[in-house]
């Protein structure tokens, strides 16, 4: 049988370690409060992350890192991006030498400007070939609730993708494998940031053009990006592209979309973290994404907008006429030759 190691115990940590679980394998979760692994092996839940929501009885639970991570096959880093390198500067030297790694990660380290499988891989000085994304439409309330979802594992070796495919579907989780691993990375860091702006939109009283506008364009500066380093356009077109997207920009789950919405509100930045028990990786990762995006020579007013936003202090009614008012363009700019 697999054994899965999944590292950290945050509400979509404890969601993919409960569907391997139900996918039939041997799964250990990490938490790095102790209260927090007793809580899930003796009463079978996390209600700091997931309230009344019941883990399955086969979910073991340890805040003892060497003991998750010794003999895993598969190890699922389900840690926020910022500060991911020192975590596995403290794990490498337990984690096997051919165990598949599995990057739960929807950001951008804003230091360096890598996406996770890049720090994942570096940060243990191994093959980028062991690595596998997984990204797609996956929020983790419904996925812990076991109701129907889909997502992507994303691996440059397809017999690892492979693994964490079946890892990890369940009944009621269908995954798909991609051999596009930085076109899944940048689905899954872009759409935090466009979220925020669905979010401060509909904060602001706007309605249903105005999201379906925030997300097809959105899609646009998601695709430019992604094409212009390298990965498959097609990838845009699926659950890592869209799907991830629209979930996160419509589900008031969504921690990204709340932040903006909040935002929109007229609530400050400082108040709204600090009124938060879970990362929304939107609000750093914007920054270097738009960085990533300078380099490359790509135009994303929307992300431009988020960082100006969230880091500059611009009103985001502002930003609302600063957008209307841009130069017109064919739809399709930058897209196509």
């Amino acid at each position: 049988m697999t054994k899965v190691a999944v590292m950290g115990a945050g509400s979509w940590g404890t969601a993919f370690a409960s569907m391997c679980v139900d996918a039939g394998s041997s799964t250990v979760l990490w938490a790095r409060r102790p209260e927090v692994a007793a809580e899930i092996v003796t009463e079978h839940a996390n209600a700091g992350y997931l309230p009344d929501q019941v883990l399955p009885e086969g979910l073991h639970a340890t805040s003892d890192a060497e003991e998750a991570l010794t003999g895993a096959d598969i190890v699922v880093l389900a840690v926020p991006s910022v500060g991911i390198e020192g975590q596995l500067a403290t794990w490498g030297r337990s984690i096997g030498t051919h165990a598949t790694l599995v990057s739960l990660i929807k950001g951008v380290d804003v230091a360096t400007q890598r996406f996770g499988s890049q720090v994942i891989a570096e940060g243990l000085d191994c093959d980028p070939d062991r690595v596998v994304v997984v990204s797609g439409p996956n929020l983790a309330k419904e996925c812990a609730q076991r109701l129907p979802s889909a997502t992507v594992a994303a691996g440059d070796d397809m017999a690892r993708a492979e693994q964490v495919q079946a890892a990890v579907m369940a009944p009621y989780f269908r995954v798909y494998t991609n051999d596009d691993v930085l076109g899944v990375e940048v689905g899954g860091a872009v759409k935090n940031v466009i979220a925020i702006a669905a979010g401060a939109a509909q904060g602001m009283g706007f309605a249903d053009n105005t999201n379906a506008a925030v997300i097809t364009r959105g899609l646009a500066e998601m695709s430019r990006l992604g094409v212009r380093l390298g990965a498959n356009a097609l990838t845009f077109a699926g659950l890592a592209g869209v799907g991830d997207l629209v979930a996160t920009c419509t589900s008031s789950k969504s921690r990204n979309r709340t932040v903006g919405e909040r935002l929109g509100r007229g609530e400050t930045l400082d108040d709204i973290i600090a009124s938060m028990n879970m990362v929304a990786e939107g609000v750093k990762s914007s920054q270097a994404i738009l960085g990533i995006a300078r380099e490359a020579g790509v135009e994303m007013p929307i992300t431009e907008g988020v960082v100006a936003v969230c880091h500059a202090g611009l009103d985001p009614r502002e930003l609302v006429g600063q957008l209307l008012s841009r130069e017109a363009r064919p739809e399709l700019h930058g897209l196509v030759e």
